[in-house]
């Protein structure tokens, strides 16, 4: 069955939210709403409810939209926003602590111990501490660090587009993603070193 829902008009919706038009600010956050909360999720500062951060990229695109000038896609413009935010939220937080290998749960521990002894692979059921043990390593980086290894290796987005998104240039993301790596290798091996000790 042809969905015959016509598109959504988004340049007509700017317009009536630029005058006030409440309805049209409602309609324009529905639409917008998947893209936010995806940025969200990917780039969430632990600890911080993600509505609660789309809530506050929502009221910075309200208030800088008379700022808008159309030299970019709406959803751009917007995207921008968000990962800014979630960088400023990052930026907010203190730096966590130093982490221990009596940090990791048991899992974690099994999925760096199997790295740290060469086996194989990790078992496909350690796939989630797996996942844990990088977001525990990633969060020990500076939010700038933490932000190009989550777009770059975990987003898998090219260097243009994490340009458009951060307003990075190119040869900064390069430098800043080649130091990142280094810091997650040397955190690593921190923690391999701590168990051996």
């Amino acid at each position: 069955m042809p969905d015959d829902t016509p598109p959504f008009d988004l340049a007509g919706c700017l317009e009536r939210v630029r005058r006030r038009d409440q309805q049209a600010a409602r309609e324009l956050v529905d639409h917008l709403y998947p893209l936010v909360i995806r940025i969200v999720r990917s780039h969430l500062p632990r600890r911080v409810l993600e509505e609660d951060l789309a809530q506050d990229i929502f009221l910075k695109m309200f208030t800088r939209i008379e700022q808008y000038q159309g030299a970019v896609p709406f959803t751009h413009w917007v995207s921008r926003i968000a990962v800014t935010t979630c960088i400023d939220q990052l930026r907010a937080q203190k730096r966590r602590p130093e982490f221990r290998w009596a940090d990791l749960s048991e899992g974690e521990a099994d999925v760096l111990d199997a790295v740290m002894t060469n086996t194989n692979d990790v078992p496909a059921n350690d796939a989630m501490a797996a996942h844990e043990l990088v977001h525990k390593l990633l969060n020990q980086l500076k939010p700038d660090d933490q932000m190009v290894i989550r777009l770059l290796d975990l987003e898998q987005k090219t260097i243009a587009e994490i340009a458009g998104l951060t307003g990075w240039n190119q040869s900064l993301i390069k430098v800043r993603a080649f130091r990142a790596r280094r810091k997650l290798q040397k955190l690593f091996q921190e923690l391999q070193r701590k168990e051996r000790a």
